[in-house]
């Protein structure tokens, strides 16, 4: 599989600017998911995070985007490219069957101004154009209202509840399936 390249010019609107990671914004990455909101939702482990593990994931999100397995980008602010809002990715791409997940994260600072909403849209919009995809898929778990309603606002629709969908906590969780197809996009 070949590498997954960044949108060039990087995705933006009058809000947020949808850009690679930099080493210079691991304090504010882990600043933001340290939000006790992202680590309820986003955390799988049992062990407490740690900015070690965002240093990590620089290494192996670089791996992934060679092996065309997944791309991660940074959500920033559009005037103050510095200024990290929070994170996205297309994650589980498998191009054999045009079929690829997504998924978010805000810091505390950018909710409740569409920001979810307005990434969403432009990493969507951008997966069906230029990875050609029939499917994007976006789970959540069940008692994330906030991400449900991002995921509707943007046209995705819900097909049910996966059980015991994936490792989380030092057990299961459940996780609610959304997609979306092409031209549903709202």
């Amino acid at each position: 599989m070949s590498a997954l390249l960044f949108p060039d010019p990087p995705l933006t609107d009058a809000v947020v600017a949808l850009r690679p990671w930099r080493r210079s914004d691991v304090p504010q990455r882990f600043a933001g998911f340290c939000d006790p909101l992202c680590l309820r939702f986003s955390w799988p482990l049992v062990e407490p995070f740690a900015e070690r593990h965002v240093q990590r994931r620089f290494d192996e999100e670089e791996e992934a985007r060679l092996c065309g397995e997944e791309l991660n980008l940074a959500v920033a602010d559009t005037v103050d490219s510095g200024l990290i809002l929070g994170g996205a990715s297309i994650y589980d791409v498998d191009l054999g069957q045009a079929r690829a997940a997504i998924g978010y994260w805000l810091a505390p600072h950018a909710r409740g101004r569409g920001v979810a909403t307005r990434t969403l849209r432009l990493l969507a919009r951008w997966a069906f154009d230029h990875i050609h995809l029939a499917r994007l898929e976006l789970t959540c778990a069940p008692d994330n209202v906030a991400s449900q309603r991002v995921a509707t606002r943007c046209g995705f629709v819900r097909e049910g509840v996966l059980r015991s969908h994936v490792r989380f906590k030092g057990g299961r969780r459940d996780s609610v399936m959304f997609s979306l197809l092409p031209g549903e996009l709202q």
